[in-house]
């Protein structure tokens, strides 16, 4: 299953991720990012994909096992 993970110094807290998938992603208090899991299914690979590709400095990413 792919694993998730998030560059919290490069986050500045933007929220894009949030919006497609705030079931796996948050953003604390501080605007920095917060996984909600880091383990994710194959079926919400696409979706989740899709708000790491939303990330405008690139601080999320999704890896194979």
């Amino acid at each position: 299953m792919p694993r998730l993970t998030a560059d919290v110094e490069l986050c500045q807290g933007y929220g894009n991720c949030t919006t497609t998938a705030s079931d796996v992603y948050d953003v604390d208090d501080d605007g920095k990012v917060v996984l909600l899991r880091q383990i994710i299914d194959d079926a919400d690979r696409s979706r989740v994909e899709e708000a790491t590709r939303s990330c405008p400095v690139n601080a999320l990413r999704v890896l194979d096992r």
